[in-house]
């Protein structure tokens, strides 16, 4: 599919230049072109890979795929939702809901499917962003860059897969067409998703072996089904909603106090042990899967399924690492065995190393990821130096471990939407963060990061970079996140307008 298509002198041609290019079409890149029409701006396009949106949440369709947060968080303040099925809401409602939104809010018009974003360099001369994509190339003065970081399965290399003479696929690129019936599995992983394929995928197959690295905290998960009553107040009454919501939003801040102080949660540790207690009779395995870390310092499980469907006759928990496959057998760190038919994936994102760091260059032809050199940082999470005109969405240092990621995203929003509405207003032809603006709060950041339990509760988890640096998570309340990005802060950056060979005073304002 083209570009949006211009009027010039009556006749109609493919617009090649736009005032704010928008990648990616999940729920960040939505949400940033609902955000840019509110503000009146009009002039933008959203660039998609794939053939549809939804990003993780089209990605995504393993069995049992569903939010790990209440569905009344899980959704954007300004479109609430009154038609959740479940408390938290399952894959086909979620991807619905964000194509139902981009309709409603009247954004489709601007994405464009099947254009794959494949080097966005800044220009210093020209003052624009230049963009090479598979359907061609185009400028603009300021990119959105909302890749996510939920994108790009993690493939572990593990010696002989390439080789395996069976089915091999990721969570996130499941294949439906494959069936697993009767057929002998081994999953790979234990992470957020396996806890929830792994329960629908168990009664089918004939054994199933689950290889788990690190034991992870599984909390009861308070889902269930919403009536149809129920569902008609929340839409008859739009404060009952605002106000579940709010009490929601309330639940989830008081666990998150536990996060910065680690010992709250050794106390909520106790439900975790007794959900595994309730669940596992057999001590070996109910000994190979307590962890030995304080519950949060991985990501947050909640399942009333999994411990269950471990203790089934048909699955073998192997607690190790897999070393290597030689042919249809998966050998394990310690030494164990496994002849299988399939192997799934459940081994995650490309969280701190996104695909989309090497794709994006600064003028002197140096890309984010030679910048961050194994450690992402940016200021506010938003904006890196040497990158002017650009606003990352979901980027480093904003991970919660008790939140929704619309949470984050709305507060990115807010502060990403005024800067791009103040630098078209203004007619500030360049805006790039200080170095020392942004060195300053990545020290604050670590800082604050040392005491939660992130970096201190004795794991090893995806929050830690290539060198052992927490370059995902923001160590404050989201209400604190809130305030700090409300508002863009040009005196934070070295500012340029046009004609003007020095940066313009942070005063100036639009």
């Amino acid at each position: 599919m083209g570009f949006l298509m211009a009027e010039r002198n009556g006749t109609r041609v493919e617009q090649r230049h736009f005032d704010v290019v928008v990648i990616g079409a999940g729920a960040s890149g939505i949400g940033a072109a609902i955000r840019l029409r509110q503000e009146g701006i009009t002039d933008f396009v959203v660039l998609e890979k794939a053939d549809e949106l939804g990003g993780t949440w089209r990605d995504n369709t393993y069995p049992g795929c569903a939010c790990d947060v209440p569905s009344a968080l899980y959704s954007y303040s300004f479109a609430p939702n009154p038609e959740w099925t479940r408390a938290f809401a399952k894959q086909p409602e979620i991807r619905a809901y964000l194509a139902d939104t981009a309709r409603r809010y009247g954004v489709t018009g601007h994405l464009r499917f099947g254009t794959e974003v494949r080097r966005a360099q800044w220009n210093g001369d020209r003052k624009r962003w230049e963009l090479r994509t598979s359907g061609g190339e185009l400028t603009a003065r300021i990119v959105l860059a909302g890749a996510g970081p939920w994108h790009e399965p993690r493939v572990p290399d593990l010696p002989g897969l390439e080789g395996f003479p069976g089915e091999v696929f990721h969570s996130s690129r499941w294949n439906h067409d494959y069936d697993l019936a009767g057929k002998r599995v081994a999953v790979v992983g234990t992470g957020a998703s396996a806890v929830q394929f792994v329960p629908e995928i168990q009664p089918k197959v004939s054994r199933l072996h689950l290889f788990q690295r690190t034991a992870q905290w599984v909390l009861p998960k308070p889902d269930h089904y919403v009536p149809k009553l129920e569902r008609w107040l929340l839409r008859r009454f739009p404060a009952t909603q605002r106000a579940l919501r709010a009490a929601e939003y309330a639940g989830m801040e008081a666990l998150g106090l536990g996060f910065r102080h680690p010992w709250i949660l050794r106390r909520l540790q106790h439900v975790g042990l007794l959900n595994l207690r309730r669940s596992i009779r057999d001590p070996r395995l109910r000994a190979a899967l307590t962890p030995d870390y304080t519950l949060g310092c991985k990501r947050l499980l909640l399942s009333n399924n999994y411990y269950p469907a471990l203790a089934k006759s048909n699955v073998d928990v192997h607690p190790t690492a897999v070393r290597s496959i030689e042919g249809s057998r998966v050998l394990g760190a310690d030494g164990s065995e496994s002849e299988v038919d399939a192997i799934i994936l459940g081994t995650g994102f490309r969280i701190l190393d996104m695909p989309v760091a090497a794709k994006v260059f600064d003028s002197a032809g140096r890309s984010l990821e030679e910048h961050w050199q194994g450690s992402p940082q940016a200021y506010l999470g938003t904006t890196v130096s040497g990158f002017p005109n650009a606003f990352l969405l979901l980027g480093p240092g904003l991970g919660t471990g008790h939140s929704s990621a619309f949470m984050v995203m709305e507060a990115q929003l807010s502060y990403a939407i005024s800067g791009v509405r103040r630098i078209l207003r203004a007619g500030w032809s360049e805006v790039d963060v200080r170095p020392e603006a942004q060195q300053a709060y990545n020290d604050q950041l670590q800082r604050a990061l040392a005491g939660t339990v992130y970096n201190a509760g004795g794991c090893s988890s995806y929050y830690l970079d290539a060198n052992g640096r927490n370059s995902f998570s923001w160590p404050w309340s989201t209400g604190r996140m809130r305030r700090r990005l409300r508002e863009f802060d040009p005196a934070a950056y070295a500012i340029t307008a046009p004609g003007s060979a020095e940066p313009a005073p942070a005063e100036v304002s639009g």
